[in-house]
């Protein structure tokens, strides 16, 4: 596959495997805002050349990593959504870190965010999970919010990626630039669709939307969901379309 333009340096992304930062969530959720630490070996990026990448100024990008703890997702035998979202949202991570992005992943492991909820009291565990991100993106504050999950369809022939976002015209133009990226990737030729009935694009006040990367009951996608190969080309091509959607904006 040719390389776009706005294309994230995977050499840079591979320099960074061990970095994986896991306490920066909860020390902002604690009330102290600011973005996670990059490590001292990460690529060192001036502040004239982030506010080039950024366009205007400083932007934060919180990545939703969907589902986790008692919460697996959609599922195909003992293949968990949880799993498969929090790899692609490391990956991505890692990758717009590297690039000198200040992005922020709300999720490092295998927990459910409602576990750590702050600002709702309710019984529905649902309800405290979907709280639980959403006051996040507010408190950061997030500027883009992206959040990974993976689609499942009764038809096994149902397959390849697809970007929802609200009726709001930021909104429109991030899903179209992930979604461009990841027909790429999956030679296909959807179109991004608005996702009215959910939470987060109706609640968050950041530019938001919800990447399904793939079907997990499709053969084929479930194969590049669930090879590190295909996750690391999954968040290649959506970190992609954040970075060219952040310099057209």
């Amino acid at each position: 596959m040719s390389k776009h333009p706005y294309s994230i340096n995977r050499s840079r992304f591979n320099q960074l495997k061990v970095l994986l930062v896991s306490a920066a969530l909860f020390t902002l959720a604690a009330g102290q805002a600011g973005t996670a630490a990059a490590s001292p070996a990460s690529p060192a990026v001036s502040a004239e050349n982030k506010q080039q990448m950024l366009g205007h100024d400083q932007r934060i990008i919180l990545i939703d990593a969907g589902h986790g703890g008692i919460d697996g997702g959609t599922s195909h035998g003992d293949i968990l959504e949880k799993d498969i979202t929090l790899a692609i949202s490391q990956r991505l991570f890692l990758l717009l870190r590297s690039d000198g992005f200040d992005a922020i992943l709300n999720r490092t492991g295998d927990y459910a965010p409602s576990d750590e909820n702050r600002w709702l009291r309710s019984k529905s565990r649902h309800l405290r999970d979907l709280a639980q991100r959403k006051e996040l993106a507010e408190t950061l504050p997030a500027n883009v919010v992206v959040s990974i999950h993976i689609n499942w369809a009764k038809s096994p022939s149902k397959h390849g990626p697809l970007v929802l976002y609200r009726k709001e015209g930021r909104s429109y133009m991030l899903a179209q630039s992930i979604q461009d990226q990841l027909n790429l990737l999956y030679d296909t030729k959807e179109n991004p669709r608005e996702g009215r009935p959910f939470y987060l694009l109706n609640k968050i006040t950041a530019t938001t939307v919800i990447v399904e990367a793939g079907f997990i009951s499709s053969p084929a996608d479930r194969e590049k969901l669930c090879r590190p190969q295909g996750q690391e080309e999954l968040a290649e091509a959506i970190a992609s379309g954040i970075a060219a959607y952040l310099m057209e904006a």
